[in-house]
């Protein structure tokens, strides 16, 4: 890589932090090759890491607008692009009986674009500014879904029978997310630029944390990020992701804690709701176990 582009990896870094996102240098690079080169981005990784974070500080870093699209099971093409306002539609067929005008011509009032409600997909396409397009959690969609989304992917145009094929105004900023629940296919992968995100090492959470809760102490920070990469390291249903830290750094504020002490440990315990999310690994962290990870920080 030449001195000037890394010097632009650099820069983008500064920016993402100005933005409140910490990206690795390598990231950095992965990201501006999708600003440059216009490729959809797929991020996978654990829940919790901050992958959709990457499309809203992206957004913030173009001011520009962020459009997101939840995927779940059973989501169809039609769902995601467009719906037609049929209510008034109904209303306007009332209204159009005493039209003298063409059954043609009304079909035309009826099927224009003002009775049209834009779902995610064609509402990208057609916003200027290009948006921040984020497609979270492809993964819980099916084959069908994914297939009539390469076509998107590839051409950024999309046909709607009574209007006819619209294209995009200017190509989307495309990040798609994946937690692994199903292995995207290799065609969708083909398409997209590619990184993956892991939990946080403690340098990074640790500037995480003085960033985004920036009236924790020092010492406070400190503890709480070596707590919860402890934490990380044990059987859990749901290991703590990086949504969880930041709760818990704010729980812990809110309580009047200024650092965590080992006979400190029911107090700790009462603040755990912000950091451990299911019955079993509540469980897991008992009074012992608590005392342990406390004296530990």
């Amino acid at each position: 890589m030449s001195t000037d582009r890394m010097h632009d990896v650099v820069a983008l870094q500064q920016r993402l932090e100005g933005h409140g996102y910490i990206a690795e240098r390598s990231f950095a690079a992965t990201l501006l090759l999708t600003m440059e080169m216009r490729r959809p981005l797929l991020l996978e990784g654990e829940a919790g890491v901050g992958k959709t974070e990457v499309a809203k500080a992206l957004s913030r870093l173009l001011a520009t607008r962020l459009i997101r699209l939840q995927c779940y099971e059973g989501l169809d093409a039609h769902s995601a692009l467009y719906e037609w306002n049929y209510q008034h539609q109904l209303l306007a067929i009332k209204l159009l009986e005493q039209d003298e005008r063409s059954v043609l011509d009304k079909e035309q009032d009826i099927f224009s674009e003002r009775y049209l409600l834009k779902r995610p997909l064609l509402e990208a396409i057609t916003t200027t500014p290009a948006p921040v397009l984020l497609i979270d959690e492809i993964d819980r969609t099916d084959e069908a879904f994914e297939a009539y989304l390469l076509e998107l992917l590839s051409d950024f145009q999309m046909s709607i029978p009574e209007l006819g094929v619209i294209r995009a105004a200017e190509r989307p900023f495309v990040i798609l997310t994946s937690n692994g629940t199903r292995e995207i296919s290799d065609a969708l992968r083909r398409r997209c630029l590619y990184q993956y995100i892991d939990y946080p090492s403690y340098d990074k959470e640790l500037r995480i944390v003085r960033k985004q809760v920036p009236d924790v102490p020092e010492k406070l920070a400190r503890q709480i990020v070596e707590f919860v990469q402890a934490v990380r390291q044990m059987d859990m249903q749901k290991r703590p992701g990086l949504a969880e830290t930041l709760d818990w750094a704010s729980a812990l504020l809110r309580l009047g804690f200024s650092t965590l002490e080992a006979d400190g440990a029911e107090r700790i315990m009462d603040s755990l709701s912000a950091l451990v999310k299911t019955r079993a690994d509540q469980a897991g962290l008992t009074r012992p176990v608590v005392e342990r990870l406390a004296a530990a920080c």
